[in-house]
C-alpha cells in the first residue's frame, strides 16, 4: 500500500477509537524494533513458547520466528496475556528443511545468525557487539538444544553467564535474559534500531485494525470506496 493511502486509512480508523488508545499505539510503535529478532526451533512446551512471545512484546521486539520441524507451536492464552495480538509471528513448517530455509531468509534480510548455545568460539552475552548489524538469536529445545543446521550455519555463538551448578536456564528464562540485555543496550547506543517511517505506518494500521471493533470490515469498505 502506498504511503498516502496508509496515512488516509490510519486517519479513518482513528475515528473509531479514543485519543488515549491512539497515544498508546504511537508510544509503543516508537519503541518497536526489528534490529534484533528471536527464532525458536522446535519448541514443544506451550507455556514456554507463550512466555517468549510475551517477553518479545514487553521488550519491543516486533518479530518472532518459529521453526516447526517436528513440534507444532502452540500458544497458552493464560501465559501470553494477549501479547500475540501486537506481534508478527512468522511460522516455518512447509518445507522438509525448515531450519535451513529460515536461516537463508534471515541472512537475506541482513541478519547475523546467532546461536545461543555453548560452543568453542562462544562469547558471553555482555560482550556481544550490537554495532556490527542486525542479529537473529536462535533458541532450541530444552532437551536437545539447537540442531546441527543452526550450529553449522551460525555466524556467532553467545552464552549467558552462569555461576551455579545448573547447566542451563529453560527457554523462556533464557530468552527473557537475552532480550532484557539487548533492549537495554540498544537504547543506550547510537544505533538506529527503530522501525522505518513506512514500517511504523504499516504497523499502526495493523494495530488499529486489531483494536477497532470490526476493523477488517471497516477498512475493507474504506479501501473499496477509495478505489
Amino acid at each position: 500500500m502506498e504511503k498516502k493511502l496508509l496515512q488516509e486509512s490510519i486517519h479513518f480508523l482513528e475515528g473509531f477509537t479514543s485519543e488515549k488508545r491512539i497515544g498508546l499505539l504511537d508510544k509503543n510503535i516508537e519503541n518497536r524494533t526489528r534490529y534484533i529478532t528471536l527464532v525458536l526451533e522446535d519448541i514443544f512446551q506451550a507455556q514456554n513458547a507463550s512466555a517468549v512471545i510475551r517477553s518479545c512484546d514487553c521488550f519491543g521486539v516486533q518479530d518472532l520466528h518459529v521453526i516447526e520441524n517436528h513440534n507444532e507451536y502452540h500458544l497458552n492464552p493464560d501465559v501470553v496475556m494477549g501479547a500475540s495480538k501486537w506481534m508478527n509471528l512468522h511460522r516455518y513448517n512447509k518445507e522438509e528443511r525448515n531450519t535451513l530455509s529460515t536461516i537463508t531468509k534471515l541472512k537475506n534480510q541482513g541478519y547475523r545468525i546467532i546461536a545461543t548455545s555453548p560452543h568453542s568460539n562462544d562469547i558471553l552475552l555482555p560482550d556481544f557487539d550490537l554495532t556490527k548489524g542486525k542479529a537473529a538469536f536462535f533458541f532450541g529445545t530444552e532437551l536437545t538444544g539447537l540442531s546441527d543446521e543452526v550450529m553449522n550455519n551460525a555466524d556467532e555463538f553467545v552464552k549467558i553467564p552462569m555461576y551455579g551448578f545448573t547447566e542451563s536456564f529453560n527457554i523462556s528464562v533464557s530468552a527473557a535474559i537475552v532480550l532484557n540485555h539487548l533492549a537495554t543496550e540498544l537504547r543506550r547506543s547510537d544505533i538506529y534500531w527503530q522501525l522505518s517511517e513506512y514500517e511504523k505506518l504499516e504497523l499502526k494500521l495493523d494495530w488499529l485494525v486489531r483494536s477497532v471493533r470490526s476493523g477488517d470490515e471497516l477498512l475493507g469498505k474504506f479501501l473499496k470506496k477509495k478505489q
